[in-house]
């Protein structure tokens, strides 16, 4: 009888201790872009998906020609930025990223094949900024990471909150000098 009691007391007790918030999954993509000339755009995507109590984000930077998406010149210099933010004003971002995506996670910052990044942290969003010197194929200029947007309050992951991932690039090459308007997508967790 008491092993019973104290069985019951035990469910009890785990229902009614805070469990981890968890969501479903939920994604959402952006583009922008600008005219170089009549025939050619310095393109920006983003992609912003969030599953569990983890949205991961990816960003990619390409030239749009009459033959298609290439990479930059061999002479081009470029510097994204790339900002991870919430709507609700408690939610800070815990952030990791690769720049180049497939390089090993940063914190901080790094320099990868003249790719150099560095996060900067403040009380409400993350902004990474990502400079390269040279050109080179699509995949130079791709960017992945993730973030666990997360209550100041509590601590808890932020599942009620937007995640919000906004990003740009400056391209530089023989004559060019753009900017691509901001990209944001925008995705909760379902």
């Amino acid at each position: 009888m008491n092993r019973l009691a104290a069985v019951s007391a035990a469910a009890l007790l785990t229902a009614l201790l805070p469990q981890p918030a968890t969501a479903a999954a939920a994604s959402n993509s952006a583009q922008s872009s600008i005219a170089v000339d009549p025939a050619t755009k310095i393109e920006m995507h983003v992609n912003a998906d969030c599953v569990g109590n983890r949205c991961s984000f990816n960003t990619s930077t390409n030239l749009l020609t009459p033959g298609g998406p290439t990479g930059l010149p061999g002479d081009a210099w470029s510097r994204q930025t790339i900002t991870l933010r919430s709507n609700d004003r408690d939610v800070w971002q815990e952030a990791e990223y690769s720049a180049p995506s497939g390089t090993p996670r940063e914190v901080k910052g790094a320099n990868h094949n003249n790719v150099l990044s560095k996060m900067y942290k403040s009380l409400r969003d993350v902004e990474i900024s990502v400079t390269s010197f040279g050109g080179g194929p699509i995949e130079r200029y791709r960017i992945d990471g993730s973030s666990m947007p997360t209550e100041w309050t509590t601590g808890q992951p932020a599942v009620k909150a937007a995640f919000i991932v906004c990003s740009h690039i400056q391209v530089v090459y023989s004559g060019v000098n753009l900017t691509t308007p901001d990209a944001c997508a925008q995705t909760t967790f379902g």
